[in-house]
């Protein structure tokens, strides 16, 4: 028997393939009747609330905002709800850990980011995800 797909984690950064990976996550996600969450990771620490803004990291977080909404409408043109949610750290680690912890049924995750240096190989946040993560990964081309 198949495990039962309702909650469907796609990490996004704006590269075509990681809207590869969410176009591959609302095919799998309209078979299932399952909802999608898109998540993105600054590469940064969170500064502590007291701590103002950086102008690096509101630049982060507009074009986190704009991923986020292109990646709704497209979910819902597409009759997916999608929730959006937006984190901080290591990519590989977080969305492992939001994977685990949010208790998410599968990743599916592009093979390649926008990293120029990751695009020589397989990418390194999805090879992290593929290794370390103790739920079924999909890996798109």
């Amino acid at each position: 028997m198949l495990p039962k797909i309702k909650k469907i984690l796609v990490p996004l950064d704006g590269s075509p393939n990681s809207f590869r990976g969410l176009d591959t996550a609302i095919n799998v996600a309209r078979q299932c009747q399952a909802m999608i969450t898109g998540v993105y990771v600054l590469g940064m620490v969170k500064p502590q609330t007291s701590e103002p803004i950086s102008s690096l990291e509101k630049m982060l977080l507009k074009h986190a905002e704009q991923i986020m909404k292109k990646a709704k409408l497209r979910s819902a043109q597409n009759g997916i709800l999608f929730s959006d949610r937006v984190s901080y750290g290591d990519s590989g680690k977080r969305i492992v850990d939001i994977a685990e912890k949010k208790n998410f049924d599968l990743i599916v995750i592009g093979s390649r980011g926008m990293g120029s240096a990751k695009e020589m190989f397989f990418g390194s946040t999805s090879n992290h995800v593929l290794h370390k993560s103790t739920i079924p990964v999909m890996i798109v081309k």
